[in-house]
């Protein structure tokens, strides 16, 4: 149902009488309950001929406008997200519009915000590009209201979203459109697997926290990563601040990675996003750690690992096609209409 439509239901312009099929209207006089009792079209209320009949006003068919937009709730690994459908592209989200959605005490709460739009109704260049390839474009946006190139969570989210609300047949393989270029996804019961592509290992970097200094591997997943080793994830610290890092090397910020081993090809880990702090949960983070812990560990191409975050567990591998496939839950929990 349409937000439109939704609205047309929620105030009873749609209804109409079970018997004749006739429009219901308010009469202009209350009945004697006073409650504004729907009554047929033509119909005053009153049986006495001597009370002259007001000519009741003209069925309601619109309401005024306002600012008011659909929304979908989801998560992956409780990273969770706004989703703002936009099809035919007629909203562009404003910094402070996505600033609000996330807000958490104020707004409807979330990690970023997710515009659904067709890569035909927007000139974003990635989208653009993804023409003739993908439909679906993921205009991906922190919790801070910055653009990104794209969440590796919120993408099975999206996913989700398209295959319960869009004419998506998941069968198939659902190629969507990023600023991190096109990723595929496919669906198997409640588990999404997203092709993330091809890996990019930059080197090593430094990251601090409070006083403290980390030697980080520089991955790129199409979003910059720093993957730090530790022996406990609570030396990470708090995390209410973003570590320290390279402005030469990482200039529009960078997603860090706590990474402790739980096992063979088994680590667990805590993130801090930025533009969002710290986060439930990350896939691209969860990726680059995979990557970083397979070099480390120098194992082959198609091994399989587990990466365990605060919000649920992912299952990465490495494949001898140099493409990084991350498998997870995606859920939407809720939907409505709000105000920006």
């Amino acid at each position: 149902m349409s937000a439109w439509e939704w609205a047309r239901r929620l105030i009873g312009l749609d209804r109409t009488d079970e018997v004749v099929g006739q429009p219901l209207t308010f009469s202009a006089e209350a009945s004697p309950e006073n409650d504004r009792s729907p009554r047929l079209a033509g119909e005053t209320g009153t049986p006495a001929d001597d009370v002259e009949e007001v000519e009741p006003p003209a069925p309601r068919d619109r309401i005024w406008p306002v600012n008011e937009y659909s929304y979908v709730k989801g998560h992956g690994t409780e990273n969770d997200f706004v989703l703002v459908p936009d099809a035919n592209g007629r909203h562009e989200l404003q910094a402070a519009q996505v600033a609000h959605l996330c807000d958490r005490r104020a707004g409807i709460g979330g990690d970023g915000v997710i515009r659904v739009v067709r890569t035909d109704a927007t000139e974003d260049p990635a989208a653009v590009a993804a023409r003739g390839q993908a439909m679906w474009f993921m205009d991906y946006r922190n919790a801070d209201g910055s653009l990104s190139e794209m969440c590796g969570n919120g993408i099975r989210v999206l996913g989700r979203f398209l295959a319960t609300h869009a004419d998506v047949d998941i069968r198939n393989p659902l190629p969507i459109a990023t600023r991190a270029g096109i990723k595929t996804l496919t669906f198997e019961g409640n588990r999404i697997t997203v092709d993330m592509g091809t890996p990019q290992v930059l080197g090593t970097t430094t990251i601090t926290v409070g006083e403290r200094s980390f030697e980080a591997q520089h991955v790129s997943m199409g979003n910059p990563h720093a993957v730090v080793f530790v022996d406990d994830l609570d030396e990470a610290g708090p995390l209410h601040q973003a570590p320290g890092h390279d402005l030469g090397v990482y200039p529009d910020g960078v997603n860090v990675e706590f990474v402790a081993r739980r096992g063979e090809r088994h680590v667990a880990m805590r993130v801090h996003e930025r533009g969002s702090g710290e986060t439930r949960s990350c896939g691209t983070g969860a990726c680059a750690a995979m990557v970083a812990a397979s070099l480390a560990d120098g194992a082959d191409r198609g091994t399989p690992y587990t990466v365990d975050l605060p919000g649920g567990t992912l299952e990465i591998v490495w494949t001898d096609d140099d493409r990084i496939l991350m498998t997870g839950p995606a859920v939407l929990t809720a939907e409505g209409l709000t105000k920006l």
